[in-house]
């Protein structure tokens, strides 16, 4: 059991209010991860600033998500994928590529595979890129300006992630069927032989 609420807006901090009515009049409902999120102002405000940041961007709404699918995957963020599964749908990625995503591919589209390609990169790399793997995203048509709003989004993504982790937020009715279970991760420990 978790030891953070679901916040509403009449239970959450003060200083976090102002977000979740933000969150409320975009989605129409306070995701449960903000929700959650709520019981750290500091958290949650640093939050939707860098994700209103990442939505202005250059990278459009279906790019943003493949990329938001692609880090909640590797970093095997169960809300998140599930999350990211829908929004990603709704944006017009095709099924083939958000199936794809999700179980550890890449789109079949040339850009968005390179999106998905440098996002899993900076996350399993810890932010190290060599001078391939740049230039295979740039060859794909991106700019070196959108390698860094790639970190953007990498980064907003891992607040999500990680507090999806922490905090174990329930899945909403309305992403139960796009639920997705991370597989086993092995143990970092060393067993002594």
């Amino acid at each position: 059991m978790s030891t953070y609420p679901v916040h509403t807006i009449e239970s959450a901090p003060e200083q976090s209010k102002p977000v979740l009515q933000k969150l409320q009049q975009a989605f129409g409902v306070i995701p449960n991860i903000a929700a959650k999120m709520a019981a750290s102002p500091v958290l949650i405000n640093g939050f939707i600033g860098l994700f209103e940041r990442v939505h202005a961007s250059s990278l459009t709404e279906p790019q943003i998500q493949t990329l938001l699918l692609t880090n909640a995957v590797t970093n095997a963020s169960e809300w998140a994928v599930a999350f990211h599964t829908a929004l990603g749908l709704q944006a017009g990625l095709p099924h083939a590529d958000v199936e794809s995503i999700r179980h550890g591919g890449v789109p079949g589209d040339a850009k968005l595979a390179a999106l998905s390609t440098l996002a899993r990169t900076l996350i399993e790399q810890r932010g190290h890129l060599t001078g391939e793997d740049r230039q295979r995203f740039l060859a794909a048509g991106f700019s070196a300006e959108q390698v860094l709003e790639v970190v953007a989004v990498v980064a907003a993504s891992t607040i999500t992630n990680y507090t999806g982790s922490v905090t174990e937020p329930p899945l909403e009715a309305q992403f139960e069927e796009f639920a997705w279970h991370a597989p086993a991760r092995r143990s970092a420990s060393v067993q002594p032989s």
